[in-house]
């Protein structure tokens, strides 16, 4: 029988008093059929991954013991995906790929054409736990706080920025990267594209450079996830042996 995973916030050690998360008492007991004594896998994003015991469980409430560290804590490369948001549905299904992919952070930006006026914070870091463990990574996304795209870039730590472009006269992401290692960031655009104006403001930045992403239009959530895979697979974790 299969061990569930779960992300925990305190912190591990071994014989450490691990309570279980709202939800997480009532996953194990109902959902997963776990008892007092059963195993369950745990991460905190600081501690590794560490097998558990079962102590307690009661409708929602439970205790977790850690007994054996499986994996040391392992850097993730600082890989970010800026994004204006989308619809619902595209939007929850982009952070759970790029949770997948390894990306440190998303960063939810407003632009000129967006549709999308308001991101659920909460159901967004929902879904980016859930599939950190699904996945097997040792830490999770930060799911920034939503913001104008000029606004965002004011407060940009300088990390090189590649800015998808529509076919267009720019190079392809790949040709930019050999050489580079993170931190380094992608920016997707809405499916309406960024207006010229935008483009002209954001492409002065000394940290901004264009690339494109193939001869063909992609949707938003297509080029964030193609363009997260070429960066990890040129200058992040795909590059190390696993």
């Amino acid at each position: 029988m299969s061990i569930p995973r779960l992300y925990v916030e305190a912190d591990l050690a071994e014989g450490m008093d691990v309570p279980c998360l709202p939800g997480q008492g009532h996953y194990l007991g109902q959902v997963m059929r776990k008892g007092e004594g059963d195993f369950v896998d745990l991460f905190n994003g600081r501690d590794g991954e560490w097998r558990a015991r079962v102590a307690s469980l009661r409708k929602d409430k439970g205790v977790l013991v850690p007994e054996q560290q499986l994996r040391p804590q392992a850097a993730s490369p600082d890989i970010r995906l800026l994004l204006a948001p989308l619809k619902r549905d595209a939007m929850e299904w982009v952070v759970e790929k790029a949770t997948e992919l390894g990306v440190a952070s998303i960063h939810p930006v407003f632009t000129a054409r967006g549709v999308v006026g308001k991101v659920n914070h909460d159901r967004l870091s929902a879904i980016a736990r859930e599939a950190s463990e699904q996945c097997e990574r040792l830490d999770l996304p930060r799911i920034a706080p939503a913001m104008d795209l000029h606004a965002a870039l004011d407060g940009w730590d300088g990390a090189p920025l590649f800015v998808g472009h529509e076919r267009g006269a720019a190079p392809p992401l790949a040709s930019l990267l050999p050489g580079r290692n993170p931190p380094l960031a992608l920016l997707v655009g809405p499916e309406g594209g960024f207006t010229k104006q935008e483009l002209d403001v954001v492409g002065r930045r000394h940290f901004v450079s264009s690339a494109a992403l193939g001869p063909r239009i992609l949707r938003a959530e297509t080029a964030a996830v193609a363009g997260l895979a070429v960066l990890q697979a040129l200058a992040g974790d795909w590059t190390v042996p696993s």
